[in-house]
């Protein structure tokens, strides 16, 4: 019996994930990427127990477990240092039964490139339209060429190719009115003091996280409220400048990072929801289909979601079109529910007015800890069914 063949168009976590589960169940895989070669890139990354879930289910999650867990303090300050929230982030996995993790996005990108046994990936690979319903166009290093197959995977991010055919009315991409640092302090520029804390600060406008990684390294983030590409210009040291008074390690880290160790992106999401995740046998899945601001630390963990879904309700092959509308009414709801949870965190905490951000310290100061962890639970507490 001839296997079924899949297309993935994205080389990023839910691409490499969807070729993974796909790969386990059989299909014959190809995976499109448009850069040339797979590269170390990001910074840090957090895994909430539902993305751990799905990697468990992927087979991989031995191998995510032995890069280290998440462990330690965790909470809310201000820039003056002043607590507003502590917990510990242990208390995370006794509630979800599964632990977080904090890795560098490109060993997340490691672990799951190097479970791509018998896909045929093919980098540098651009994707150009959909001639007919199950063929792709694209642009290689040989020229332009078709290829099709019993499905199509449009992993291909935020500014989806795939997307753009597919709904071309939809508007795309909507700036969140921040922007946002990120960058990594190596394990021997570490400040001495460092502690094993979990921390986001919040000011006006602003925020910054700390994350220290299990090797370690150390994660920070950084945002500023401001005009869509504002700043773009800026260096680490205007970064520092702006952090300087703020507590500590905040200006230690900063001091100890790499200038080329720290990407700045203004940040964007879909606004305005996709009418379907699938259309024909093609589906959409991680930013292509949902991108959300980083506010609630989803992103890939939603793209997991979707890839762990997709790969089980399609199985071994089987009607195609009916395993896509079964995933497109088991993913559209939550992620789109995620995509709108992640905004209304990301106002709040975003607040520029100075009694408005006051009120806000106020409140997260009264709510104990348990009201947080409830709050995540509607957002971690998912299971992934079964692959096939």
């Amino acid at each position: 019996m001839t296997s079924s063949s899949a297309l993935v168009v994205g080389g990023g976590i839910g691409g490499l994930a969807t070729a993974v589960g796909l790969r386990r169940n059989g299909w014959q895989v190809t995976l499109l990427e448009r850069a040339p070669s797979f590269q170390p890139l990001g910074s840090g990354i957090t895994l909430a127990p539902n993305a751990v879930r799905a990697l468990d289910a992927l087979g991989l999650g031995a191998e995510l477990r032995a890069r280290g867990t998440a462990q330690g303090a965790a909470g809310l300050r201000v820039p003056s240092g002043r607590w507003l929230m502590r917990a510990k982030v242990e208390e995370l996995e006794h509630r979800m039964g599964v632990p977080a993790f904090a890795l560098h996005r490109a060993d997340l990108h490691d672990l799951l490139i190097g479970a791509l046994d018998g896909v045929d990936v093919r980098p540098g690979h651009t994707v150009t339209g959909l001639p007919e319903a199950n063929m792709l166009a694209f642009d290689g290093p040989d020229g332009p060429g078709r290829l099709g197959a019993d499905l199509i995977v449009g992993a291909d991010g935020i500014r989806s190719k795939l997307r753009q055919v597919l709904f071309p009315a939809h508007p795309g991409p909507v700036y969140a009115g921040y922007v946002t640092w990120r960058g990594i302090v190596p394990a021997d520029r570490t400040p001495a003091a460092m502690s094993s804390s979990v921390t986001e600060s919040w000011g006006r406008g602003q925020r910054f996280g700390v994350i220290p990684l299990g090797d370690g390294r150390v994660y920070w983030y950084a945002t500023q409220s401001c005009p869509e590409g504002a700043g773009a210009g800026d260096t680490l040291a205007h970064l520092a400048a702006r952090y300087a008074s703020w507590h500590r390690p905040i200006p230690e880290l900063l001091a100890a990072t790499p200038p080329d160790a720290v990407i700045r992106s203004d940040v964007h999401s879909l606004v305005t929801p996709v009418d379907s995740y699938v259309s024909g046998r093609v589906a959409l899945l991680g930013d292509a289909a949902h991108a959300l601001t980083p506010d609630l630390g989803q992103g890939a963990a939603q793209a997991l979601e979707d890839a762990v879904t997709l790969t089980a309700l399609l199985g071994s092959g089987g009607e195609v079109e009916e395993a896509l509308a079964r995933y497109d009414r088991a993913r559209r709801p939550r992620a789109q529910q995620v995509v709108r949870a992640s905004a209304q965190v990301g106002r709040v905490i975003q607040l520029r007015n100075p009694l408005a951000a006051a009120v806000r310290d106020t409140l997260a100061a009264l709510l104990p800890a348990s009201t947080y962890l409830n709050a995540t639970v509607r957002t971690l507490d998912w299971h992934p069914p079964r692959l096939a």
